[in-house]
């Protein structure tokens, strides 16, 4: 063996259908990079012998794997990364083949699992329990919208199903409308900003359930849910800089809808996310003497007590359930 490139990693993930027992993938992945691997957690032993050395040995007292997946927001593989990152969804035919797939917080700890199976010239592993801690979906001006996903997994264990990519329809900047309004019901009618580029994360704030009796982790479970966003876009007004200082909150939608494709009878791809109430927690400006002046937002979504949720998420595509 003389080695291998990254382009020869394969990697794919299943919904668990036993939390913690791996499954086989139903989506492979065309990814940019993944890093998923075994992390070991060694104590050493730093008992004195009348000696100067500074340890007399060490045991392995946790095993498990973490890392992350990262590529293409691609139509239908995107939705399993959804459900892991939000935590319940509705299926329902939207018109013909097209669905419309409807996501909502799962209000507890414990969020679906995925396996997640990586193969490469050198071996082939399956990481099961793999619980989502951050998503993030970026898009740019000039690219394609892509998305990194971050995991914490139990550690990997051999697996042999064979590699089999499903035909997606991916997303760039010209697909996307990024709009701000009072309400959410007030985002239809709303004037769409031109915006340069923008970021939507999800954080989980995962934590391991480590037991007596096993060094692999019982479970491993969520906490807290947030969800923020980072827009840049000219500097042509101070609108936006005075959200900021007045502290004023706004439900915003970010719409990435592939128009160049029709599935069903006249649907088109499409990932739309609405933040219910979102706090601007920061403005700034570029101030570089040869160039633009840009400006960046970045605001929290929060909790909306008066519509009983902080988004809504549909994504639409051919696929049937997840």
């Amino acid at each position: 063996m003389s080695g291998f490139i990254g382009r020869l990693i394969q990697v794919g993930i299943g919904k668990e259908t036993t939390r913690g027992t791996a499954i086989a993938p139903t989506f492979w992945l065309n990814k940019l990079n993944v890093s998923v691997e075994d992390k070991q957690n060694i104590i050493i032993d730093e008992s004195t012998i009348g000696r100067i050395e500074d340890s007399v040995g060490g045991k392995l007292v946790s095993e498990g794997a973490e890392g992350e997946i990262s590529g293409k927001v691609f139509d239908k593989s995107f939705g399993l990364l959804l459900l892991a990152a939000i935590g319940t969804v509705a299926s329902a035919v939207k018109e013909t083949t097209a669905y419309n797939h409807t996501y909502s917080v799962k209000n507890d700890a414990q969020h679906p699992s995925l396996t997640i199976e990586g193969k490469n010239p050198n071996e082939q592993l399956a990481f099961a329990l793999a619980m989502l801690e951050t998503l993030e979906i970026r898009a740019e001006v000039g690219k394609f919208v892509e998305y990194t996903a971050t995991f914490k997994c139990k550690k990997g264990a051999t697996a042999s199903n064979v590699p089999s990519y499903t035909a997606e329809n991916d997303f760039i900047a010209k697909h996307i409308t990024v709009k701000m309004a009072d309400a959410i019901s007030g985002l239809d009618a709303a004037a769409a900003i031109p915006v340069r580029s923008a970021t939507i994360r999800i954080t989980k704030n995962l934590e391991r359930d480590d037991t007596f009796g096993s060094t692999d982790p019982a479970d491993i479970l969520n906490k807290q849910f947030s969800i923020e966003t980072t827009i840049v876009l000219l500097y042509k007004d101070t609108t936006q800089k005075v959200l900021y200082k007045a502290g004023t909150m706004k439900a915003i939608r970010v719409d990435i809808k592939n128009t160049d494709v029709t599935i069903g009878g006249s649907s088109n791809p499409e990932l739309k996310i609405d933040l219910a109430q979102a706090v601007f927690t920061g403005w700034e400006k570029t101030t570089g003497a040869e160039d633009l002046s840009m400006e960046t937002i970045t605001a929290k979504a929060t909790y909306k007590i008066a519509e009983s949720k902080m988004l809504d998420c549909v994504l639409t595509n051919t696929q049937t359930s997840y």
